[in-house]
């Protein structure tokens, strides 16, 4: 079985031979940003499936975040290729929920965290801890704490 790292390797190996400029780059900052990971702590070591995917969804994040400053800057050239190495990232992550998907899983962990005990906005903390390993990856967190917040003002 093939690691995300290595898928990601393989794939640069194909983008650079294929002169597909914008894969290459995005792909290249990729492994960057894993090999930076993989050295930050005392003692250097591989990453996991898992963690080479927060990896990924942090990077993805940055360029959705990059692609708003740029387009409120006026400056749509650039948004458009962070979008663009925004959508190249996006084929390693889990496809992402739906908003009604996400809002079907923050539901039912309201019901989990209430069942426990949590009331009021107190139990965002609760629901968030149940909800998290629901989405794993599939949601960002500005999303699911906004779901939260809205299935918690209803009840």
């Amino acid at each position: 079985m093939t690691t995300l790292k290595a898928r990601i390797h393989d794939d640069l190996t194909t983008a650079i031979k294929a002169r597909d400029e914008l894969r290459s780059a995005t792909l290249r900052m990729t492994l960057a940003a894993i090999t930076t990971e993989e050295v930050a702590g005392k003692t250097a070591r591989e990453l996991s499936d898992d963690e080479v995917l927060k990896v990924i969804t942090r990077e993805a994040k940055k360029r959705r975040e990059a692609a708003e400053a740029f387009d409120k800057g006026g400056r749509a050239e650039q948004a458009e290729r962070e979008r663009a190495e925004g959508v190249v990232l996006a084929e390693y992550l889990p496809q992402q929920l739906s908003d009604e998907e996400l809002d079907a899983l923050v539901a039912e962990s309201v019901a989990e965290a209430r069942a426990g005990g949590a009331e009021g906005p107190r139990a965002m903390g609760a629901v968030m801890k149940i909800v998290g390993p629901k989405v794993a990856g599939r949601a960002e967190g500005g999303r699911v704490a906004g779901s939260v917040k809205r299935a918690l003002s209803q009840g």
